[in-house]
């Protein structure tokens, strides 16, 4: 499979589930979390759709220059969202607030990808 068909299948699949979570917190957690809990659950749902939609944009830039870091870029973006956006559901839902030490790394994988993407389009 082709780097731009393979983001893009990323992407969409992260922006479905990022839906389907996204309703179950408004829905189903609604009268479980706390405000602050919901927030935080939301502000997951949140990153991970723009990384989702961040995804098809990696696929269509590869489609267009073929430029190996562009694939990075992609990869930090999964990376991020697994990291940031999985340990923010997983400290929601179990209550473990030492995931909330390890949110920050998929930030940074997060911002990591925007600027491998950044460089390497200029670069192209």
């Amino acid at each position: 499979m082709t780097p731009d068909r393979l983001f893009f299948g990323l992407g969409a699949l992260l922006a479905g589930l990022s839906v389907a979570l996204g309703a179950f917190g408004a829905h189903g957690l609604r009268n479980t979390l706390s405000v602050g809990d919901l927030a935080t659950f939301e502000t997951a749902v949140r990153y991970q759709m723009y990384h989702a939609l961040a995804l098809l944009a990696v696929a269509w830039a590869y489609a267009q220059w073929e430029v190996p870091l562009i694939q990075l870029s992609g990869w930090l973006f999964v990376i991020g969202v697994v990291i940031f956006s999985g340990s923010l559901y997983t400290l929601v839902l179990t209550g473990q607030r030492w995931l909330g030490a390890v949110t920050p790394l998929g930030g940074v994988a997060l911002i990591a990808g925007w600027a491998v993407l950044a460089w390497s389009v200029f670069r192209s």
